[in-house]
C-alpha cells in the first residue's frame, strides 16, 4: 500500500538546530538523551502544520516571537535567516512529488518578513506547477494566481485551495504532533466532532465515541490492544455527564467479576496508552503522526504492544517517534534505516544516521537497537552537514 510520505526535511537555524538534513523511513525513531533537542525537531512539524492553517505571526506569537524560534549562537548579532524545506512523495494518484521551502528574516524581536518561498508540484504525467515568492514579487506557472501577500505572510496557505497546489498544502496542514497528557484525559471534557485528536488528548472521549460509531473494527482493535497493554482492562466507554464527556473503564478478573472505574482513578500509563490508541485510530488520520516519548509511565512489559501499534500506524500514515528509552527499541523488526541519532554537540542539536559499526551489528543481528543503546554502542555516523550555508533550500533554475 502506497501512502504519502515526507521524504526529507532540511532545516536552517531553527531553535537548537543550526543546520540539519533529515531523511525519513517509516517509522522513524529519533533517539537521543534528554536535552538533545528531540522536542525541537518535533516542533518543526507543529510549526509547519500551524503555518498552513493560521496566520504566520500567530504561529510565532504562540512561541513567544521569532527570537524564540531562531537559532542563537554565542554571537550578539541578530541570527541569520531561519529556513525550512520539505520534500514529499506519492501525494495522490496524480501527484508524484512536491517540494516546499521558505525562509524568514527577523526584523525586530517580534517582527519578521518572508525572504523567499517556493513550491513545486510534480505530476505523474510529467507536468509541473510551481510558484516563487520574493519581496514584492510573485510569479508562477499558473498565471491566474495572484495572492494578496503581506511581508509576513506565506503564499501556500493562500493558494492551497487551488487544485494544483492542494496536495502539498493538504499534506502539510494534516501533520500532527502528540504529547499525551494523562491529566487531560482524567478531566471532564468538552464534546466536539471527534474527527481529530487534540495534541494533548483533551478530546479523547469525543474521538473514541466517533471511532466506535464510524468504525466498529477499529473500536474492537482499540479494546483488544488496551487489554493487551493494560492487563485486566477489558473495555473503555465514553460517557455523557450533562454537557460534558468522561471516560469509564471496566476491569474484569473472572468470567462474571468486574468493576467500573472513572478516568480519575486510572494510572498515567493506562491513560497515555488510550491517548496513543486514539491518535492512531482517529477518524481523520494525520499525514504525519509524531509521538513524543511513548514509553513514559508505561510498564516495559507493555512496550512491545505499543511498538506493534506504531508499526501498524505506519501502514496508513507516516510515523515518527522520539525516544530516549532502549526498551522502546527492542523490537526485532527495527533496522538501521529506522533510526536517527539526536545529540547535543558544541552548543547545537546534531542529527545523523547510525554509525557503520551500529549498522553492521543490526544488519547481522549481532545486537538489537535496544541492546546497542544499553551498551552505549548505538552511536551516530560522522555528521555530514556542518554549516547552514551548505544547505540549499531553493531551486535556482525554475525551468
Amino acid at each position: 500500500m502506497n501512502i504519502p510520505l515526507l521524504r526529507s526535511l532540511s532545516l536552517k537555524r531553527f531553535r537548537s538546530l543550526s543546520s540539519a538534513v533529515l531523511e525519513f523511513s517509516n517509522p522513524t525513531f529519533l533517539v537521543g538523551q534528554n536535552g538533545a533537542g528531540k522536542s525541537n525537531i518535533a516542533d518543526v512539524f507543529s510549526f509547519l502544520s500551524e503555518a498552513m492553517i493560521i496566520p504566520l505571526p500567530a504561529v510565532l506569537d504562540r512561541r513567544r516571537g521569532i527570537t524564540s524560534v531562531e537559532y542563537r549562537s554565542t554571537s550578539k548579532r541578530r541570527p541569520s535567516n531561519l529556513g525550512l524545506k520539505v520534500e514529499l512523495e506519492n501525494l495522490d494518484t496524480e501527484t508524484s512529488r512536491a517540494i516546499y521551502a521558505f525562509e524568514l528574516r527577523g526584523v525586530t524581536d517580534y517582527d519578521f518578513e518572508v525572504v523567499r518561498e517556493q513550491c513545486f508540484v510534480f505530476r505523474r504525467d510529467g507536468s509541473l506547477d510551481w510558484f516563487e515568492r520574493l519581496p514584492n514579487t510573485f510569479r508562477s506557472s499558473t498565471t491566474t494566481l495572484a495572492p494578496a501577500l503581506e511581508a509576513n505572510t506565506l503564499a501556500l496557505p493562500l493558494v492551497g485551495g487551488d487544485k494544483r497546489f492542494l496536495p502539498a498544502f493538504r499534506f502539510l496542514s494534516m501533520m500532527r504532533v502528540y504529547r499525551i497528557q494523562p491529566e487531560e484525559l482524567r478531566e471532564m471534557q468538552d464534546p466536539d466532532q471527534g474527527f481529530r485528536l487534540r495534541f494533548d488528548g483533551r478530546n479523547a472521549a469525543s474521538v473514541l465515541r466517533e471511532i466506535e460509531k464510524r468504525s466498529p473494527n477499529n473500536w474492537q482493535i482499540i479494546r483488544d490492544l488496551l487489554e493487551k497493554i493494560v492487563p485486566g482492562t477489558t473495555d473503555v466507554r465514553p460517557k455523557a455527564q450533562g454537557d460534558k464527556l468522561s471516560l469509564e473503564f471496566i476491569q474484569r478478573w473472572a468470567e462474571s467479576e468486574q468493576v467500573t472505574f472513572e478516568a480519575h482513578n486510572m494510572s498515567d500509563g493506562t491513560l497515555r496508552v488510550l491517548g496513543l490508541l486514539a491518535a492512531v485510530f482517529q477518524p481523520i488520520p494525520p499525514s504525519v503522526l509524531v509521538i513524543e516519548e511513548p514509553e513514559v509511565t508505561i510498564h516495559p512489559g507493555g512496550l512491545g504492544s505499543v511498538l506493534d501499534l506504531l508499526r501498524h500506524a505506519g501502514r496508513f500514515m507516516q510515523t515518527i517517534v522520539t525516544t530516549h528509552s532502549p526498551d522502546i527499541l527492542d523490537a526485532s523488526w527495527i533496522e538501521d534505516h529506522h533510526l536517527r541519532i539526536v545529540s547535543w554537540e558544541e552548543g547545537e542539536t546534531q542529527i545523523a544516521p547510525v554509525s557503520e559499526a551500529s549498522r553492521v551489528a543490526l544488519k547481522e543481528h549481532l545486537m538489537g537497537a535496544g541492546e546497542l543503546m544499553r551498551s552505549n554502542a548505538l552511536v551516530a555516523a560522522d555528521q555530514y552537514v556542518s554549516d547552514s550555508s551548505e544547505i540549499a533550500l531553493f531551486e535556482e533554475d525554475l525551468k
